[in-house]
């Protein structure tokens, strides 16, 4: 990297509000974050992040890509370690490896080297209305970096996600905008996501008579009740809603933290499997 776009960089992170969205940004991934989601986790109007995130853009830090109606960015990676070799290559009159940890960021090959593909999960259910909605959300939400969650069902209802199981998500924070049910046949094509985990959320779904997903690599169940079929007044409806959310929150948790590294398919499909049964403190 030259000096001048160095000093370029240097200034645009010269700045409170900047360093924290770049900081936002690296903890997101490569899949990035959304400019309402950076606005609402930093407090920043809409009309500051709008200028603070230019700056970053024009100095090549950050890039933005369009997904639907929302821009979501993201860190370059590349540049960020060019500018920290940009100091570090002077290092001991010109040898690096003599200052320690800085000589790692030198690694000629860096740059080039892909990261580390995120996880692609799906979640069935027959309406892909509820639960696998929710579970979409929720997994996008935790393991945003490191998994992309998406859902879909063999008989998707027309009418679209239940209207309450939106509101529990909106409720908990989670961007709904991008929620809708949708047929399973959706990721059979060619052009469709490979999945690495395929997961059934209700006990209807016979995993034996699901479609050939490409790329498969894990496929588990966990049988959960349907919010469709929530019967009581109002408020008992809302608690089963919220035990819910509270149980596939949990299992999602725990399923993220997995050692995905050390664990073989045999191994990752126990632990998966172990997921299905009632958690401590679970009622679903």
């Amino acid at each position: 990297m030259d000096l001048d776009p160095a000093a370029t960089a240097f200034a645009a992170l010269g700045q409170p509000t900047r360093l924290a969205l770049l900081r936002a940004l690296l903890a997101a991934g490569p899949n990035g974050m959304p400019a309402g989601d950076l606005a609402a986790r930093l407090r920043v109007a809409p009309s500051t992040l709008s200028f603070h995130l230019r700056a970053l853009e024009q100095a090549g830090l950050i890039a933005a890509t369009r997904q639907g109606r929302s821009l979501v960015y993201a860190a370059q990676v590349a540049a960020l370690r060019g500018l920290f070799a940009f100091l570090a290559d002077a290092c001991c009159g010109g040898d690096p490896a003599r200052c320690g940890d800085l000589a790692r960021l030198l690694d000629p090959f860096a740059e080039t080297r892909p990261m580390p593909p995120a996880f692609n999960v799906l979640f069935l259910c027959t309406r892909n209305s509820a639960r696998s909605i929710m579970a979409e959300a929720i997994l996008n939400d935790i393991g945003r970096g490191r998994f992309r969650a998406f859902s879909a069902g063999s008989e998707p209802a027309p009418e679209g996600p239940l209207p309450e199981v939106l509101a529990q998500l909106r409720a908990m924070g989670h961007d709904t905008a991008p929620l809708r049910s949708k047929s399973w046949t959706e990721f059979t094509g060619e052009q469709a996501p490979a999945m690495d985990f395929v997961i059934a959320l209700c006990d209807t779904l016979n995993m034996q008579a699901c479609p050939d997903f490409a790329g498969t690599h894990v496929t588990a169940a966990w049988p959960l009740p349907d919010p469709a079929k929530f019967t009581g007044s109002a408020t008992e409806r809302a608690t089963l809603l919220n035990e819910l959310y509270a149980a596939l929150h949990r299992r999602l948790s725990i399923f993220v933290s997995l050692p995905f590294g050390t664990l073989d398919r045999m191994a990752l499909k126990a632990r998966m499997d172990e997921l299905a049964q009632p958690l401590a403190g679970a009622r679903a």
